[in-house]
């Protein structure tokens, strides 16, 4: 089998490395950045004619691999599927599917009208712990779902690096942050429950990160002589020049030279370099959603962008028991009703290979074999994922319109 990678960059590189590792081909490369594309290249052994700067290049002329694989930019996702899709590739799509609904609906309706597997990258719905949890909730171990709560716990530093200064601080370069980060949320409570959503009221705001809240005398960047880097959490240097070896991601992304030199110059001007106050973000930093879905059950759901952990933890509360998990940990508590008996359930999370609990090498394969012809276990599919997007929309449009939004 043979992939084309659309963005060469730190997801684009997981997927490739979980695909040659299952004996499959990189046939093909887009990546804007001379020097990313470079350090692909070599790692992935990918031919020189088949070496682009662009994805239109690399999709051009004729079909010479099986599947593409596109990381770009949320805002290029639409393009470039539809553009595979017509050229009969099979696609596995970073989330999110595109910040336009139309669009969502589109891809989806394409790669049905060709016969042809587009994947969105719900990658927890492959983690053992949700797997865990969902065997228990079929199970009905607590009864029938009354109310599902789930906090997606941003840890500070993920969310000023991503969110502020990163590529997903702006909606009009990337997506509002309930799809951008959180539709992977919203597609585990559809997972979970079971049920389709049917309203949304959510409230949440841009509160802490703006302008008038920068300490006094802060700079336009942190290397420009910050009264404040022993006291600010977010002073750049202190997140990314610690690692000496083995720097991985987030510091890996502010140069694709990873020595100390290279990042400390990329900090000088570089967007990782920014005071977190002196950013072009507008995405909100919490924002708080409550769900109706089918049957009446209810669902909280919670991000924060001020966490001392980078985790979900959630309660789940049903007819004959209740039961809260807490994925880093690897915790699924249940206590059953009628004889008061609570039982303590660990993932093992020493076999694990990959992040995202687990759940990156394992869609990966699942592509890989729906791709094959092997769809009978295939876990999710993208008619699957426009549920948490059409939930993630209408979500943002209650926010900003003050109301409850059918879906």
């Amino acid at each position: 089998m043979k992939l084309i990678v659309l963005g060469a960059g730190s997801r684009g590189d997981v997927y490739a490395r979980y695909a040659t590792e299952s004996g499959v081909e990189i046939a093909g490369v887009a990546e804007p950045n001379e020097e990313r594309r470079q350090v692909f290249c070599e790692k992935y052994n990918v031919p020189q004619e088949k070496q682009f700067a662009s994805w239109q290049e690399a999709l051009a002329g004729e079909k010479y691999a099986d599947a593409v694989v596109n990381s770009t930019l949320d805002r290029v996702h639409y393009e470039s599927t539809m553009a595979a899709l017509e050229k009969g590739y099979h696609v596995l799509l970073e989330k999110p599917m595109s910040p336009v609904e139309s669009e969502c609906r589109a891809m989806v309706e394409k790669a049905e009208e060709k016969g042809l597997v587009l994947m969105v990258c719900h990658v927890l719905r492959y983690a053992p712990f949700f797997e865990k949890l969902k065997e228990l909730l079929d199970e009905k171990r607590i009864g029938e779902i009354v109310n599902f709560q789930l906090t997606e716990n941003v840890v500070y530093w993920h969310f000023a690096h991503s969110f502020v200064r990163g590529n997903f601080r702006n909606e009009a370069v990337s997506s509002p942050w309930i799809l951008a980060k959180s539709c992977h949320d919203l597609d585990l409570l559809v997972y979970l429950i079971g049920k389709e959503c049917k309203k949304v009221t959510s409230i949440g705001n841009l509160m802490h990160f703006r302008p008038e809240n920068a300490p006094p005398g802060a700079p336009k960047y942190c290397l420009d002589g910050c009264p404040h880097e022993k006291t600010c959490p977010h002073f750049a240097p202190a997140l990314y020049l610690k690692q000496i070896k083995n720097v991985t991601w987030p510091t890996a992304m502010i140069s694709t030279d990873t020595s100390f030199p290279a990042r400390y110059e990329a900090l000088k001007r570089g967007p990782y370099g920014r005071c977190v106050y002196h950013c072009d973000n507008d995405v909100v930093d919490h924002q708080s959603a409550i769900f109706e879905f089918e049957g009446g059950t209810t669902a909280t759901f919670n991000m924060i962008g001020f966490s001392s952990e980078n985790t979900r933890t959630l309660r789940v509360f049903g007819t004959k028991g209740d039961l809260r998990g807490h994925l880093e940990k690897g915790e699924i508590q249940l206590t059953d009703f009628l004889s008061g008996e609570k039982e303590l359930i660990k993932i093992d999370y020493s076999t694990l290979i990959s992040g995202h609990g687990g759940g990156d090498v394992r869609m990966t394969r699942d592509f890989l074999a729906a791709v094959a012809g092997e769809a009978s276990s295939q876990k999710t599919s993208a008619r699957v994922s426009l549920q948490s997007h059409l939930m993630a929309f209408a979500a943002e449009r209650s926010r900003k319109e003050h109301r409850t939004i059918r879906i």
